[in-house]
């Protein structure tokens, strides 16, 4: 635990008045109101993002919704409406509120800023907090990592400063796991890790890893094969083929990830390593 830090910051000159301190309050769902002239309708999206809130609802992961007084004695939600709808969808009654006071601009400008100052959650921080949950599924994507000796970068580093094996490809890291499955996963890392491709900073990258894992898929022989896989791997510059696939003519459809499998494939089965493979074929 840290506290709260000021250091390295400075108090502004020119700070603006804060205005009279917001209360909090339960207020009936039924008296919150959403003003369409700065609220947008909950479409596409949206409409996912409540269902998604209302499917796994806890008080915990719920914030004060941002409220102004209005006419009729109702309140002018301010932040809140897609939590405070999926609270509905649940059978809440009453939400948490901090009610502050707003004429119709002020509400506006607020809305603004409370959804655009906020600093968005990249994908390693969202990882992070999920596997301090205990998330089944950050946790596989964690253990399978550790196993093949790679780091989850916890916040985004640009390619060139990572260190080797470290990734920041959360997202694609998760999807193998859920189509190819924990053991192509961690041979499709290893195939960098224990390799020497694993002295190349910045290779775990979405599209390399895709591309492992395609290929490990469709032939498990090669997965299962040991250090026989490795050895093959020794005698692949993966950065140069990356290189390649990336500059490569592509047609519509077709992404630097399925032209590096291709070209991995057909280098592993000229493979003399694989050779008995091929051979069994």
């Amino acid at each position: 635990m840290r506290p709260i830090d000021t250091a390295g910051f400075t108090k502004p000159n020119d700070r603006a008045e804060p205005g009279a301190a917001p209360m909090l309050q339960w207020i009936p769902i039924g008296d919150l109101v959403v003003d369409d002239r700065y609220q947008r309708p909950i479409r596409g999206e949206g409409e996912r993002n409540v269902r998604k809130i209302a499917a796994s609802f806890k008080w915990s992961r719920f914030a004060p919704v941002v409220v102004a007084p209005v006419e009729g004695g109702r309140f002018a939600i301010i932040d809140g409406q897609h939590r405070t709808t999926a609270a509905a969808i649940v059978g809440i009654e009453r939400v948490p509120c901090q009610v502050v006071v707003a004429a119709p601009g002020e509400q506006a400008d607020a809305f603004k800023a409370i959804n655009g100052s906020t600093t968005k959650m990249n994908r390693q921080a969202i990882h992070r907090a999920a596997l301090a949950a205990g998330d089944p599924e950050a946790v596989a994507i964690d253990d399978a990592c550790h196993r093949a000796g790679v780091e989850i970068l916890t916040y985004p580093v640009p390619t060139k400063a990572q260190k080797p094996l470290q990734t920041m490809a959360v997202a694609t890291l998760a999807e193998a796991l859920r189509t190819y499955g924990r053991d192509t996963l961690i041979t499709a890392l290893q195939c960098v890790s224990e390799t020497s491709n694993g002295e190349e900073p910045g290779l775990l990258t979405g599209p390399v890893i895709k591309a492992l894992c395609d290929v490990l898929h469709h032939r498990k022989d090669w997965r299962d094969s040991g250090s026989k896989l490795l050895d093959a791997f020794d005698e692949i510059d993966l950065e140069a083929e990356v290189e390649r696939a990336r500059l490569a003519p592509k047609r519509v459809g077709v992404s630097t990830a399925m032209v590096l499998a291709a070209t991995l494939n057909h280098m592993l089965i000229r493979s003399r390593h694989l050779l008995e493979f091929r051979l069994a074929a």
